[in-house]
């Protein structure tokens, strides 16, 4: 099996939250729910503050704790690609899911009564593209494809940086170049 992941360039973000902006368009999602997350962090103290930005949406992990713990099955890991993605048809909405997921990355519908999430952009991927979010960073700071090549691509990438919970348990396929703030 290929495991798809994502690639994100800390020292290239900006914050501009155009690939939550277009993650959050491309699903239709309603106000407060946004499938990826641009969060900032800030510190120091004159003369030398420091700010970096951490893009996230689901991690698409090794051993996913919403898939472990979904009753009705809906949540699954798809083998030819690793994508975690739900089925909402056989989503009951009890919501087991977003309480296992240690990234915030599940989201109830409440409109729906079913979860939600990141799901790589399934139906753009399939026919050849990159999802919205990608495509959407003005500063490419934001990749998606196998996790293998991209660990290739950039051997500098590290598996987890601080403000990542739980990785040690679900092994998310996230690389990331970060800033030195974020390695402390």
């Amino acid at each position: 099996m290929a495991q798809k992941g994502f690639y994100f360039d800390m020292t290239a973000c900006v914050g501009c939250k155009t690939c939550q902006i277009a993650c959050k368009d491309k699903n239709d999602n309603p106000i407060g729910v946004n499938f990826r997350q641009v969060h900032t962090f800030e510190g120091g103290k004159f003369p030398k503050p420091w700010i970096y930005f951490l893009s996230v949406a689901c991690n698409h992990c090794e051993n996913p704790r919403c898939v472990q713990n979904c009753p009705t099955g809906a949540t699954t890991k798809r083998a030819e690609d690793g994508l975690v993605v739900i089925d909402q048809d056989a989503c009951i909405g009890c919501q087991y899911c977003v309480w296992s997921c240690p990234y915030g990355a599940r989201h109830f519908l409440e409109e729906k009564n079913v979860v939600g999430k990141c799901n790589g952009c399934v139906d753009l991927t399939a026919a050849g593209g990159m999802p919205a979010c990608v495509d959407a960073c003005v500063m490419r700071a934001l990749e998606f494809g196998d996790i293998e090549e991209l660990k290739a691509k950039h051997p500098g990438a590290v598996p987890m940086v601080a403000g990542l919970p739980g990785a040690d348990l679900t092994g998310p396929m996230l690389l990331v170049t970060p800033k030195p703030e974020a390695k402390k």
